[in-house]
């Protein structure tokens, strides 16, 4: 019963992220978790406890993939479900992996609740951000954007907050089962408090004036938008929407113009271009863009007054964007237009547009705090274009959302998010969202942003400081078991 008992609350723990956001639901999730584990009588049983608490998370939360490859990339409704269930299976193998280290360490119950779990978790879950070019998404530590803990996400990032998370879960289970609840209570106080007094500090300053932006969502249908009859159309709604727009930085959606750069009209870059310049400021617009035969990039490129400026997207998404050695076979049965583009370089600086230095990341690449940080503290301002019309009608538009907050609340920047189909919006540095687009409409977002500059901890340091706090816990850990064994 145990590993059922833990796909149920595994699956229970999705509700915690967007669009539902019920953050002590997935803390209750966590705590249900470590109470099995601590009732395993072996690593094995822990590890598959682990393993079943993995799938029904990730079943629930990221099963979305399913859509993008039978739906738009063509492939068997049977070899999807086979695909999106083997996914999910091996995501699952990092909590598993948690389950069998913190059984394996043979401390005390309240120990391993305490300390061990919540180490060993955050620094699974920082492995699945890493491994095979990394998944991080629905990291534990999103769920509590809108909470106190989301305090410790400019100091240490993401992970530091799941490390929190896991942390509050682990003293909720003492306070309820273990011993020492009233030294359980006040530390879980303590982690609370801690968080919500960060939360509180401005970790950066105004830089510049106010500048008035309009983020454009074509709402092109996924199924079309590679369409060659649906070219035109597509070119007429962004014209139309910008040409509409007084804003002095325009931000139009990953591959707005499906079509290589060297192939769009001329005529058709001026049109947009002289718009710009009409509002004096710049347009950022996504278009895959070839540099040498073989050689294509997921790019974002300005127009307008600033000189012309182009972003080459840097993390690539495998089998969507680019196809891992000895795979090829999986892009004969996937019908994914553009799945091979080159890497573009790491070290590439902010564009310099609209008199503000913006960081321009592409869709998957805001889900990788450790390298939005790469063009900061030089960064006034952070945008992302995207289009998780890959994904349909699915919970993936909202937890990419999510991301893009902690993203902001890391780096003390504003974020502007221009989609396709949505969820196209303006976050605050705060992590707040200021205005946002319906799901599946054309529309225009106008809004005022500003630039930022300033240095977060988590900007000077990256990941290193959760890491190494969860190092320092395992440690404790380790000595106060010994300690405890040999009086």
């Amino acid at each position: 019963m145990n590993p059922l008992a833990a796909f149920v609350a595994g699956a229970a723990a999705v509700p915690g992220f967007a669009p539902f956001e019920l953050f002590p639901l997935a803390l209750a999730a966590l705590a249900v978790l470590i109470h099995l584990w601590l009732r395993a009588p072996s690593p094995r049983a822990a590890f598959v406890v682990g393993f079943a608490f993995g799938c029904g998370f990730f079943l629930a939360g990221v099963s979305w993939v399913y859509v993008s490859m039978h739906r738009f990339g063509g492939m068997p409704a049977a070899l999807a479900v086979f695909a999106t269930l083997l996914f999910c299976a091996f995501l699952a193998l990092f909590p598993a992996l948690a389950g069998a280290l913190q059984a394996w360490l043979r401390a005390p119950p309240v120990l391993r609740a305490a300390l061990a779990i919540p180490a060993l978790w955050t620094l699974t879950e920082w492995l699945r951000g890493w491994i095979l070019t990394g998944f991080p998404w629905a990291s534990i530590g999103y769920a509590a954007i809108d909470w106190p803990l989301a305090g410790y996400a400019p100091v240490a990032g993401v992970y530091a907050v799941s490390l929190a998370s896991v942390a509050s879960a682990g003293l909720l289970w003492c306070v309820i089962l273990g011993s020492a609840r009233w030294r359980a209570a006040a530390a879980l106080a303590l982690i609370v408090g801690g968080g919500a007094a960060l939360r509180a500090l401005e970790w950066s300053s105004p830089a510049g004036e106010p500048l008035s932006v309009s983020l454009l969502q074509g709402n092109v249908a996924q199924d079309l938008k590679f369409d060659p009859a649906r070219y035109g159309r597509t070119l007429d709604s962004y014209a139309r929407l910008a040409s509409e727009s007084r804003a002095r930085l325009m931000v139009l959606p990953e591959t707005a113009l499906p079509r290589f750069l060297d192939r769009v009209e001329p005529a058709y870059l001026a049109r947009l271009e002289a718009i710009a310049r009409d509002n004096r400021g710049d347009l950022l617009l996504g278009v895959p863009v070839r540099t040498a035969p073989g050689a294509y990039f997921n790019s974002v490129l300005s127009l307008g007054s600033a000189p012309r400026q182009t972003y080459h997207k840097v993390h690539l998404v495998p089998f969507g964007e680019f196809i891992p050695p000895g795979m090829g076979w999986v892009n004969r049965v996937l019908a994914f237009p553009l799945s091979d583009f080159s890497r573009g370089s790491a070290l590439q600086q902010p564009l310099a547009v609209a008199g503000e230095r913006v960081a321009v990341n592409i869709c998957y690449e805001d889900a990788f705090g450790a390298e939005i940080r790469r063009q900061l503290p030089e960064a006034t301002l952070l945008v992302n274009v995207s289009n998780v019309a890959w994904f349909g009608d699915s919970l993936a538009p909202a937890q990419h959302l999510q991301m893009a907050r902690m993203r902001s609340l890391e780096t003390g920047r504003m974020l502007l998010a221009a989609t396709n189909s949505g969820i196209t919006a303006v976050i605050d540095r705060d992590a707040r969202v200021l205005a946002q687009l319906p799901q599946f409409v054309e529309g225009r977002l106008d809004a005022t942003a500003r630039g930022y500059h300033g240095s977060t901890p988590y900007v000077r340091f990256g990941d290193a400081a959760a890491l190494g706090a969860c190092l320092a816990l395992l440690a404790l850990a380790l000595v106060l078991a010994r300690r405890m064994a040999s009086r």
